[in-house]
């Protein structure tokens, strides 16, 4: 696995958060529709999983018809993941010791997310997570959602690595396959709250199932590097 580049999405990824969506379901139903079982349709729910949190938000509203518009449901959910960030999400298992693994073998790595900046930066700094991350980018300030490459090559051209070598490290189907067509290698790492799992190794050249972490791919990585 030779690898001089990584590309890391945050959600689902590094950290174990995506149960956020259904926590903000269920605010939401209970505020707008007396029912804590809300949940949108299938088609929008997997939608607004891979757009930023405020283009997320407008869909919800013109397809689900919930609350008032789309600017106040993104506050809503604004809040809530900002203490969600801050008080509650964990790391997911392995991620430290993978992570100081590439460091040390010199690969160079940076964050490409559809979350917002300002929550990606709350759980940079809660696990010191900048020691390995030099930079962040966001779909927000990209300008378009994970369905289209523009966030993983802004990533990779900040790298500066060759393409063959750069992985994108991902738990979203959608993205995956995204980089995949773009050139990229890619690492897929299941989630228990993701869609498409088990779409997932197909579009992955290496696969993180279910019951394993990211430090299952260390001996193949440092193999290369003693060729």
């Amino acid at each position: 696995m030779k690898i001089t580049g990584a590309i890391f999405d945050m959600d689902g990824t590094l950290v174990d958060s995506l149960m956020i969506w259904d926590v903000l379901w269920e605010r939401l139903g209970e505020k707008y529709r007396n029912d804590r079982s809300f949940r949108p349709d299938p088609e929008t729910e997997r939608a607004v999983r891979t757009l930023p949190l405020r283009e997320a938000m407008e869909l919800l509203h013109k397809e689900s018809g919930i609350g008032e518009d789309g600017e106040t449901l993104w506050r809503i959910a604004d809040d809530l993941c900002r203490e969600f960030y801050a008080r509650d999400v964990l790391l997911k298992d392995g991620v430290p010791e993978f992570l100081e693994h590439l460091r040390v073998n010199g690969v160079r790595m940076c964050v490409a997310s559809a979350t917002a900046p300002t929550l990606l930066q709350i759980v940079i700094d809660r696990y010191r997570l900048d020691r390995y991350f030099s930079k962040i980018f966001s779909c927000s300030e990209i300008g378009r959602g994970k369905e289209f490459p523009d966030v993983f090559q802004a990533a990779h051209a900040y790298l500066g690595t060759e393409q063959e070598s750069t992985w994108v490290f991902e738990d979203s189907f959608v993205a995956l396959q995204t980089a995949r067509r773009a050139g990229y290698q890619t690492v897929g790492i299941y989630d228990r709250f993701n869609f498409y799992a088990e779409q997932m190794p197909s579009v992955s050249t290496e696969y993180v199932a279910k019951g394993e972490t990211l430090c299952r791919l260390i001996p193949s990585i440092a193999a290369e590097k003693t060729e």
